[in-house]
């Protein structure tokens, strides 16, 4: 099976690797020139629990030309519309194509670019920590959770899903995978939107008081906001989820601290907590904490990124 990762950072590098040494033939795609000459000339450098070189071909989507059969799409949110176009011409009718990005909405854009019986929507809460150019660190164990959009389309969910536990990349094929989108959604928005704020790791927030009651707040926000929406979500359980996710992940600096704070990058934040405002506008539902972080990463932006 030919696969191609569409965005090979920290993540498409970690999923790319590992299929890799499954036995798949794997493209990374990407558009960082530092990055794509590296692996293309030392490989991918991977450390943390484990120390390997990984040759791997990497790409600028604009280059590829082989019609793939799956697609992982690890591109960032805002990324998404100009990868979907550039990859139009690697893709046809048996082309499938995964969503693992963070965040809320990714369904409808794709939509736009990708007939819907081809689309398999997911969420993981693997970690990985883009150290520099062709290299990234690899440290704890996580899952993923799949769905076909189309229901007739099950069977090839459930083949991807097999694919990936080749792999050692423990996915489930979900029956309704839309709460556990939202649920990783929630994660991002306590541990993701807070670690940036604080320059703090996820156990570094989660010890104290102050961080504790703020992440209760935004759960709540966030379970009211998915319930209007139809979204089944239970809020104990999905506090519980949180809680259990900041032991597992204590250790880590998010993915939004690697980008705003350590490589000054724009963030997903209106995916995430920015979601969760206009969505709770369009039901009348006050969220005055992801109201404030939004506004403050986009701040942050400002003072770390843009030109004086």
């Amino acid at each position: 099976m030919l696969i191609y990762i569409a965005g090979s950072g920290a993540m498409g590098c970690r999923f790319g690797a590992q299929l890799h040494e499954a036995g798949q033939e794997v493209i990374l795609l990407d558009n960082w020139d530092d990055h794509i000459n590296t692996i293309k000339e030392n490989g991918l450098k991977i450390s943390g629990d484990d120390e390997r070189i990984v040759p791997m071909t990497i790409m600028k989507p604009q280059e590829a030309n082989r019609v793939g059969d799956l697609i992982i799409l690890f591109t960032k949110a805002m990324q998404l519309p100009a990868m979907l176009e550039s990859i139009q011409g690697i893709m046809d009718s048996h082309t499938k194509v995964l969503c693992l990005l963070n965040g809320l909405g990714h369904e409808e854009v794709i939509k736009q670019y990708v007939p819907e019986r081809s689309i398999i929507m997911g969420v993981t809460v693997w970690t990985a920590q883009l150290v520099g150019p062709g290299h990234v660190k690899l440290a704890s164990t996580g899952s993923i959770n799949i769905q076909s959009i189309d229901a007739n389309e099950a069977e090839m969910g459930h083949k991807v899903a097999e694919i990936l536990n080749e792999a050692k990349l423990n996915a489930i094929y979900d029956q309704d995978v839309i709460p556990s989108i939202w649920r990783k959604a929630c994660v991002n928005g306590t541990m993701n939107s807070l670690c940036a704020l604080l320059n703090c790791t996820i156990g570094q927030l989660f010890a104290t008081e102050p961080g504790l009651q703020l992440v209760h707040e935004i759960i709540h926000e966030f379970v009211q906001v998915g319930q209007a929406e139809g979204v089944k979500l239970d809020e104990e359980a999905v506090t519980d989820y949180v809680m259990k996710t900041s032991v597992t992940a204590a250790h880590h600096y998010p993915s939004m601290h690697q980008d705003l704070v350590q490589n000054h990058r724009y963030t997903e934040i209106d995916f995430i907590n920015g979601a969760v405002t206009r969505i709770g506008d369009k039901h009348d539902i006050e969220t005055p904490r992801c109201d404030v972080i939004t506004q403050l990463i986009h701040t942050k932006e400002k003072i770390l990124i843009e030109p004086k």
